[in-house]
């Protein structure tokens, strides 16, 4: 039996990356594919008791490198246990947010080197990547907006950290999108979220055989 394909969304915060994630599983579905929704941290027991740890706004604050081994730690259960096994009984796997999250937000300037957190995910993950990274870029103003109906005004313990350090974190995605092309596409999400899903329809479109 064929692999089947991972694909991963990524973006800084309100970009639309759990709602796009979404109606690419529904659209492969279609296709009589089978597919894993899933996300990060999370997807298996442990992985989601780590992201309780990590994420809980009244929760301890780690600090940068100790997110990175949480992190990586929920990684490794995540892709032992449901990453990989789907992906050799070919099932497709779409995640929202997986190594590049970690790159972006406990890496760069005060944080792990990029070099050193992939160190960690050849340890504990053996270094799996995506097929296919979407990365979700939408303006600030819009993003603002969604942020301010879909948390309340609360926020997670890492998503409420202040705008300086969200600028870092996209330009870090930009970084990465730029040094990998082959791997990363970038869509736009400021439209609505049926125009966002037919540019990443396009982007899929090779990987399914088809035209885009």
């Amino acid at each position: 039996m064929a692999r089947g394909r991972f694909i991963t969304f990524e973006g800084g915060e309100g970009a639309g990356k759990s709602t796009q994630a979404r109606l690419l599983a529904e659209a492969l579905e279609t296709r009589a594919i089978e597919v894993v929704l899933t996300r990060e941290p999370g997807g298996t027991d442990g992985a989601e008791a780590i992201r309780q740890l990590l994420l809980d706004p009244s929760g301890h604050d780690w600090g940068l490198p100790a997110e990175a081994l949480l992190f990586a730690a929920a990684r490794s259960d995540h892709v032992a246990k449901l990453i990989r096994p789907a992906l050799e009984r070919g099932a497709w796997v779409v995640c929202d947010r997986f190594i590049d999250s970690t790159r972006a937000y406990q890496g760069g300037e005060g944080g792990l080197a990029d070099a050193d957190i992939l160190a960690l995910h050849r340890i504990g993950s053996g270094g799996l990547l995506p097929d296919l990274t979407v990365l979700l870029e939408g303006r600030a103003t819009i993003v603002a907006d969604r942020l301010a109906r879909r948390d309340g005004g609360e926020s997670d313990r890492i998503g409420g950290r202040d705008a300086a350090f969200h600028r870092k974190v996209a330009a870090a995605f930009c970084g990465f999108a730029e040094a990998e092309p082959a791997r990363f596409i970038r869509v736009d999400s400021s439209g609505s979220r049926e125009a966002t899903h037919l540019m990443v329809l396009e982007a899929v479109a090779p990987l399914l055989g088809e035209e885009p």
